[in-house]
């Protein structure tokens, strides 16, 4: 409930949040996010989440080394509806949450606000996990537009996110009891959509500020057994994010160009690591041309990045570029088959922290950006209520920046460029919808992923890297009857993973999880009413994503959701 990380492909978003130390990006309506933690976006206002898997650096730079989630707000259409929903759960959970959203004579808007409570949670042992629950967290998004010619939109959004008192515990073995943060992310973004009537030609424009903020509160001698003292002093970290973004696209009968140019600035303000300024002005290009009566796709891209990391303390400025091309063919040799093979380049920019020094890292300001190169080929197919993915990847990872223990200076440890690793794997996915191939009146959809890591070494250890499975895959069953009931029925398998305190091995766990949804009455023109249930953790299971921090045992959630 407090740092919720991504994973793909063995990579990771920022453990902390800091978006600048993420290796997969998350986005908010095509722009970063300013966080890297995913319990920080809202999820009551969302049309739709894009996936890329594997570098996009090409049109969203550095930090996309592994993929990135794209978060799209819902925009306003049709009639005006309004929901509102209430919760309660195991755990002292209560959540309530309402929403808006339609188009009136050009203005369009959609918006969302929910509030949610919990109190400490018990494990699958029965064992009372003190200091995991949170007074309140609360998430707003309002999608407003008006659109003024055909074709052509101005757009204000705003989305937010504010936590307190959420708990910070120690391992299960020590837990400390009053340890908690106050965490919050806010952003704001004004947008142009414009094109001309009749025309290929279409335009974008975006100007995006925001604030993401941090403060752990670790009271005086606090910690159990009084192992560890304490100053009682709060502890920050604040990223103010600022953005412009401008693009064109050319897209005639066969082919698509698009030209574009992104800005973004990150101010960062920690007890930790310092205060810093990233300053990231960069143009990239992306085409794609249809070939042989569009039975062949090809696309290419290239991305020119400059960066400037300013030390806000000592002065010190250290900058660099980066370019960063892609290329990919798609080919539809039969009805319902794509064939496809890309290679691609991802970068990420060191931080401040790492250039600069940090409470315990000397400085480094020769360090260069990690680098990653990867070729994937895959197949797509396609029948009927049959969909179905296959894809191999292979990448190659340089100038890994490693924290690297150190014989001089102050400070016992210094990022340095040391580590190189070689990942390759296979992933797949796998959907059928018997109910309606068969005409049944319902759906009845048996689904699954995977992805199986054939290799993830790091070169300079010969160790594998650390936190990152052989095998992650997820299964299960979705059924409705078209008529106000839907279930889903989810198993999720995270494999055995290499940590590192203790460098030792944690084994494997699946995790299964059940949701219900059932109208329980249509109001004639005066809205719906549905009941929510949801059992997570529905075996029992005893797990953890870290260590020492086994997640919740069994729990059970029953709401109510009225839409109008």
């Amino acid at each position: 409930g407090a740092p919720t990380q991504i994973g793909m492909r063995g990579f990771r978003t920022a453990f902390m949040g800091n978006p600048l130390d993420s290796k997969v990006l998350i986005l908010l309506n095509g722009r970063r996010a300013g966080t890297g933690n995913a319990a920080k976006i809202m999820t009551e206002n969302i049309e739709r989440i894009e996936i890329i898997r594997g570098p996009a650096s090409v049109q969203y730079g550095s930090a996309a080394i592994g993929g990135l989630i794209n978060v799209i707000t819902k925009q306003g259409e049709g009639d005006p509806s309004t929901f509102a929903e209430g919760e309660l759960g195991s755990f002292g959970r209560k959540k309530g949450a309402v929403g808006v959203s339609g188009e009136i004579r050009g203005f369009d808007f959609s918006g969302s606000f929910s509030r949610t409570s919990e109190d400490a949670y018990t494990t699958a042992e029965g064992k009372k996990y003190r200091n995991t629950g949170f007074d309140k967290k609360e998430y707003t998004s309002l999608n407003l537009g008006y659109t003024f010619l055909p074709g052509n939109r101005i757009g204000f959004i705003y989305t937010g996110f504010n936590a307190d008192k959420v708990g910070n515990p120690s391992s299960m073995s020590l837990n400390d009891l009053d340890d908690y943060s106050n965490r919050s992310n806010e952003s704001i973004d004004f947008i142009y959509d414009g094109s001309v009537p009749d025309s290929p030609i279409s335009w974008k424009a975006r100007y995006f500020t925001g604030q993401d903020r941090h403060v752990f509160y670790d009271p005086a001698d606090s910690d159990p057994g009084g192992m560890i003292p304490d100053d009682g002093l709060p502890e920050k970290r604040d990223i103010d994010t600022r953005g412009a973004q401008a693009q064109v696209t050319y897209n005639p009968d066969q082919y698509r160009i698009t030209a574009g140019w992104d800005w973004s600035s990150h101010e960062i303000d920690s007890d930790y690591s310092g205060e810093y300024e990233y300053d990231n002005p960069s143009s990239f290009l992306l085409g794609n041309v249809n070939v042989l009566n569009r039975s062949v796709t090809l696309t290419a891209g290239l991305r020119f990045d400059t960066y400037e990391v300013t030390n806000q303390n000592g002065g010190d400025t250290v900058d660099d570029q980066h370019t960063t091309p892609s290329l990919g063919i798609a080919w539809l040799p039969i009805d319902n088959l794509k064939l496809r093979a890309n290679y691609s380049e991802g970068f990420r920019m060191p931080t401040g922290s790492g250039l600069f020094g940090s409470t315990y890292y000397e400085p480094n300001p020769d360090l260069e950006p990690e680098k990653m190169k990867t070729y994937e080929a895959g197949l797509d197919f396609g029948y009927q209520a049959l969909e179905t993915s296959l894809t191999y990847f292979f990448n190659d990872f340089e100038e890994m920046i490693v924290a690297d223990e150190i014989d001089s200076g102050i400070r016992p440890y210094q990022y340095r460029n040391i580590g190189e690793a070689t990942t390759s794997g296979l992933e797949g996915s796998l959907s059928w919808d018997a109910g309606s191939l068969l005409h049944w009146g319902w759906s009845f959809e048996p689904y699954g992923s995977f992805v199986y890591m054939t290799k993830y070494e790091n070169e300079r250890t010969n160790k594998d890297l650390p936190y990152v499975s052989e095998l992650t895959a997820s299964w299960g069953l979705r059924v409705g009857d078209n008529r106000g009931f839907s279930g889903d029925l989810n198993f999720s398998y995270t494999g055995e993973q290499r940590i590192t305190y203790p460098d030792e091995r944690k084994g494997g766990f699946t995790v299964a999880n059940l949701s219900l949804r059932q109208r329980i009455a249509k109001i004639r023109n005066d809205g719906d009413l549905a009941l929510k249930a949801e059992v997570r953790n529905l075996l029992d299971k005893q797990y953890a994503y870290v260590e020492g921090y086994p997640m919740p045992g069994r729990s059970f959630y029953l709401g109510l959701r009225y839409t109008y």
